[in-house]
């Protein structure tokens, strides 16, 4: 191996020892060495490099498996942060962490997207700094509502966000902020924020918003999976036979999002008579046991089982979340599970768990921040 290459692989190593240690995923270095598959030699010799440049720490001791009570390791940069802004049509979502995933606040800001990229960045950072406050800010992710190609961290052709085809929103808020800038879709970073709460690193899942409108995220092993050109993981154009010829905003007709989304229940209920303006004024009829209301929450369930049972049977995760308004509805979700058990083989759903994703509006936040924490260098970290 060359000097530059081993010096790659080197910064590599420390850079991702200090990503498990800053999650709480690994407090030791024997568990450093089996998670990294790495000689323990290595290991140590990775971890002493960041002791004695101050940004990792070993006190106290983990519980003895045998032998000597291995050392508790930590970071030793208390007041390090990343923050992570999650943008909608009408509002944007902030958030600050600390490198350990740990959510300190929190604040929702008015926003309109339309309004372009300029303009939009430019409230969301000047809250950020607002909400960071005295913190040492390390780097930042960011969760937007449309394609987003993550080489060059822009949006790739989004369908309700007028100007910000092809903008360096990345490029501009690093810019602004001087520190690393990750972005990607809103549906992948809810996927990885909802995944590392409640499952492990080695395991799959699939998570998906069923508001007003449909987005999912595909985690394999801890990581997000965004197939060749980023569109992984979306199921929301899906055809469906039961949609007819109902056209789609992707130009198309019959898509799942035209006949599962809250915008598809609100369109349904006004050509039947009622007037409701909102998916919630749905969801609060269906509370009420109102029957046309639930039966149409039920089919929009149906819909979107039919979809994820392919889905299923072909990825076979561990588990599904299900998150936005829909997910809070018992009539959906058990429309959701009944339609993928129903339709999978039995070896696809053995364990598979179907459930409300518990990270409420934070998902995105929590995926946001872990995102860009990878992104820091290590070095960086070295107390002043």
């Amino acid at each position: 191996m060359s000097g530059s290459s081993e010096s790659l692989a080197q910064s590599e190593q420390s850079r991702r020892i200090v990503d498990l240690v800053s999650h709480g995923e690994i407090r030791s270095r024997s568990e450093l060495a089996r998670a990294l598959s790495l000689a323990p030699s290595t290991v140590s010799l990775r971890v002493q490099e960041l002791v004695e440049a101050g940004i990792l720490r070993e006190d106290g001791h983990e519980e003895s498996r045998g032998g000597r009570r291995p050392r508790r390791l930590s970071l030793t940069s208390d007041n390090s942060r990343v923050l992570a802004a999650e943008l909608g049509g009408g509002h944007a979502r902030l958030g600050v962490l600390d490198l350990g995933g740990r959510l300190h606040r929190t604040e929702t800001i008015p926003i309109t997207i339309s309004d372009g990229p300029e303009e939009t960045l430019a409230a969301v950072a000047r809250s950020l700094r607002q909400l960071a406050e005295d913190a040492d800010i390390r780097a930042i992710g960011l969760a937007l509502p449309g394609p987003v190609q993550i080489a060059t961290g822009s949006v790739e052709q989004p369908s309700r966000m007028p100007g910000w085809h092809g903008f360096p929103a990345a490029e501009a808020l690093s810019d602004g902020f001087g520190v690393p800038v990750v972005v990607d879709n809103d549906a992948n970073l809810m996927a990885l924020g909802e995944h590392h709460r409640r499952l492990g690193r080695e395991e799959h899942s699939i998570t998906v918003k069923a508001g007003t409108a449909i987005g999912s995220g595909i985690i394999v092993a801890g990581e997000v999976h965004r197939g060749a050109t980023g569109a992984a993981g979306d199921i929301t154009h899906a055809r469906i036979a039961g949609a007819a010829d109902v056209p789609c905003s992707c130009g198309n007709h019959g898509c799942l999002e035209t006949v599962a989304s809250g915008a598809a229940l609100v369109r349904q209920m006004r050509e039947r008579g009622v007037d409701v303006r909102t998916a919630a004024d749905v969801l609060a009829r269906t509370r009420d046991g109102e029957p046309l209301a639930t039966s149409l929450v039920r089919t929009a369930g149906t819909f979107l089982g039919q979809v994820l049972s392919g889905v299923v049977n072909f990825f076979n995760p561990h588990a599904v979340f299900l998150t936005g308004g829909l997910s809070a509805s018992e009539p959906f979700l058990a429309a959701v599970r009944s339609r993928v058990y129903e339709a999978c083989h039995p070896l696809a759903t053995q364990t598979l768990r179907i459930e409300a994703a518990e990270s409420g509006p934070d998902a995105a936040l929590y995926g946001a921040a872990r995102l860009a924490a990878a992104r820091i260098d290590p070095a960086s970290l070295r107390p002043s």
